[in-house]
This record gives C-alpha cells, sequence and structure tokens, in this order.
C-alpha cells in the first residue's frame, strides 16, 4: 500500500485517518484538530506512515490549530 502523500486541507488529513479506519468527531473543531495530532503521530511511529506524508499531515493541522486558536480568541 502507497501511504505517501500530501496534503493541503484538514479534509485530506481525515482521508488518510479513515483509510485506517479512524473517525474524529468530538463535538468542537480545535479537539477534533488536537485528536487527528495524535492519531497521525501514533500511525507514524507504528510505521503505517511515511515521514513525508507525517510531516505533511502535521503542517495542515497546525496551520488548522492556530486559526481556530486566532478564531476563539477573536470572539
Amino acid at each position: 500500500m502507497d501511504n505517501k502523500m500530501s496534503f493541503t486541507t484538514l479534509y485530506d488529513v481525515q482521508q488518510l485517518l479513515k483509510r485506517f479506519g479512524t473517525f474524529v468527531h468530538l463535538g468542537k473543531r480545535l479537539w477534533d484538530i488536537e485528536l487527528m495530532f495524535i492519531e497521525v503521530k501514533r500511525l507514524y511511529k507504528d510505521g503505517l506512515i511515511d515521514k513525508k506524508t507525517f510531516i505533511s499531515a502535521q503542517l495542515v493541522l497546525k496551520r488548522e490549530h492556530r486559526k481556530e486558536e486566532e478564531k476563539d480568541r477573536s470572539k
């Protein structure tokens, strides 16, 4: 199975997690992003995804997390 992927959106990361049977919905977008970060890290540590995929997914998750924090601060 080719697990080398490049990501641009949170949806892309969700699709990666779905490929491994992981569905994340906690009810708050910020919490979802944090749990996705943990799950992506677990996939990498278990050798299920390569380093490029891991880094690409992390970058998207960090960007989205930052956006959500900024939204929360502006409320």
